[in-house]
């Protein structure tokens, strides 16, 4: 069954299916509850201490910050945060996660550079009494499967992508985890917020939490004054964790994914299961 790599797709009379390779034994910690979310925040944006902070803080959500010193960090204080700020959310009990010290995207050509880069970030966070990073964002969603054993020396658990290749990422769209396929170092986002999204592209991303799969959501500023491209209105942000309150999500920080999914076990095949979404959505099917 293996040999097949998982690309069948079976349609059934209420949709489809995608039967990827069977998940690594024990991949799987405990039952997955329906309507549990990963809520994540890249870029080291100013506004996610001051606006994000305390909307989360309200809500009782958790939540991953990824951290990076790339674009105008260093010297833009106005549009990025301070170290200091970056350790107010660890005191709160947010996650600081690592996106590497200079937004470098993770190709075939610049993985040489990973382990730096990854360091450069960790030694920071020593710095200011934040534990060291247990989770990654790839850069500009950028990713290649020759960076995971550098990921595992520097004690990465998991790591999040965006929706692409699945879908464009112009589109903003993904898929919910389903752990034992998905690669913990290659975790889909379901959503990642764009400034046209509306309260339904939260919904749609936010469904697919169920039947033991885990949504992801992707943010950055709240506003994002460096990238608009990426930003999310105050207004519809709180509209969004106000309808996952009002649903009953449970919102955790990645690193509390360990609870339901090993992060050690790994499927045989990384890209298997990207296979078979993009062949079922060039046959006109979706999940």
């Amino acid at each position: 069954m293996r040999g097949l790599c998982g690309l069948l797709v079976l349609w059934l009379v209420s949709g489809w299916v995608v039967a990827d390779e069977p998940r690594p034994a024990g991949a799987v910690r405990k039952p997955i509850p329906d309507k549990l979310v990963v809520l994540t925040f890249d870029d080291s944006v100013a506004s996610l201490h001051g606006n994000v902070r305390p909307i989360l803080r309200e809500a009782g959500f958790g939540a991953t910050f990824f951290i990076t010193e790339g674009f105008s960090f260093l010297t833009n204080k106005a549009d990025y945060m301070t170290w200091s700020q970056i350790r107010e959310l660890h005191d709160a009990g947010f996650e600081i996660g690592n996106h590497t010290r200079d937004h470098l995207g993770i190709t075939d050509q610049t993985v040489g550079r990973l382990s730096e880069q990854l360091e450069g970030i960790a030694a920071r966070c020593r710095e200011h009494g934040i534990p060291q990073p247990v989770t990654f964002a790839w850069p500009g969603n950028a990713w290649t499967p020759a960076a995971f054993d550098v990921l595992k020396r520097h004690g990465i658990l998991f790591a999040r992508r965006g929706g692409a290749p699945e879908y464009p990422y112009e589109e903003g769209r993904g898929f919910a985890v389903k752990p034992g396929s998905d690669h913990p170092l290659l975790l889909p986002s379901a959503g990642d917020a764009r400034p046209k999204w509306a309260l339904a592209d939260l919904i749609r991303a936010a469904e697919q939490a169920r039947d033991g799969r885990v949504a992801i959501l992707q943010f950055h500023g709240v506003p994002d004054t460096a990238h608009d491209w990426v930003s999310s209105s105050q207004q519809n942000f709180e509209a969004y964790l106000k309808y996952l309150k009002l649903e009953g999500y449970r919102v955790i920080a990645l690193r509390d994914l360990q609870e339901w999914v090993d992060p050690a076990a790994w499927p045989e095949n990384a890209t298997a299961i990207i296979d078979a979404r993009k062949a079922a959505l060039a046959a006109g099917k979706s999940e």
